[in-house]
């Protein structure tokens, strides 16, 4: 893209929801494309390091559990979890993604409830939810992501666990370049300023965030969580796969990705 198109600026929240739920509906067939085979159609993934829950197990046992599924994309996470015994719901913005949801339903048969809402206004009840989940859905897109840990307290009954997974912060400090490019450092890691990218006439097409790691626990705290773990996936031997700004190369070297286990207290 050009240099003009891509800047580190603050973008108003109406703007940013309408960059990213735009960017999504019309990027969603490339995306699936691209990366649906190494999501699968009933899996769930947590990262591009290949981490499954079924071998991690962050959400503890699922079984009866009813999950919701933040910024689920295509829905395979909530239908592995369907798949578990689990009562999942998968939730997105973007219409364009969940259309790639309802086709995947019909291809596995395996049917899960999908809603289009926003992660900032949740349409569920207080304590509706025993576990609320994403894998790089919601959060990084988002204004304010601290009122969106918020949201996920209220529909989470006392006890529950809220994992989320986001590119670790530290990678902000690089270029988004898989290679050799990516290796040295370019931007201050305490600057929050989004990344955007933005058209001809500087409208913002694709907003992302940017939170240290300080910033993501004392949201969590804020909204009434405790932290149980902050998992750094290593990059496993033999994955030669490369996502975006994730390739061998620097997942050998720094971790690619963080994933925050929190619960609510019962008290």
């Amino acid at each position: 893209m050009d240099d003009d198109r891509v800047t580190r600026r603050r973008v108003e929240a109406g703007e940013i929801r309408r960059a990213n739920r735009g960017w999504w509906d019309t990027d969603a067939d490339a995306y699936q494309a691209e990366h649906g085979a190494f999501l699968g159609d009933v899996d769930f993934v947590w990262c591009p390091e290949g981490l499954r829950e079924a071998d991690a197990q962050l959400l503890g046992d699922v079984t009866g559990r009813r999950i919701l599924e933040l910024g689920a994309g295509a829905a395979a996470a909530a239908r592995w979890l369907a798949a578990q015994g689990a009562r999942p719901v998968a939730l997105d913005l973007s219409a364009g993604m969940l259309r790639h949801a309802a086709e995947a339903a019909d291809r596995t048969g395996v049917r899960v409830p999908l809603v289009q809402a926003d992660a900032l206004a949740l349409p569920f009840a207080n304590a509706a939810f025993d576990a609320v989940c994403t894998a790089f859905g919601a959060i990084p897109f988002v204004d304010d992501s601290a009122a969106a840990m918020r949201e996920v307290a209220r529909v989470l009954r006392p006890g529950g666990r809220w994992v989320f997974s986001v590119t670790h912060p530290m990678r902000w400090i690089f270029l988004d370049d898989p290679g050799q490019g990516g290796l040295t450092a370019v931007h201050s890691y305490f600057d929050r300023s989004p990344y955007v990218e933005q058209d001809e006439h500087g409208v913002a097409t694709y907003v992302e965030q940017h939170r240290t790691l300080g910033d993501r626990i004392r949201e969590l705290v804020g909204a009434g969580f405790r932290l149980l773990d902050l998992v750094e996936p290593e990059w496993p031997a033999g994955h030669q796969g490369i996502w975006g700004q994730w390739s061998p190369l620097r997942g050998q070297l720094f971790p690619g990705t963080a994933i925050f286990v929190a619960e609510k207290p019962t008290n």
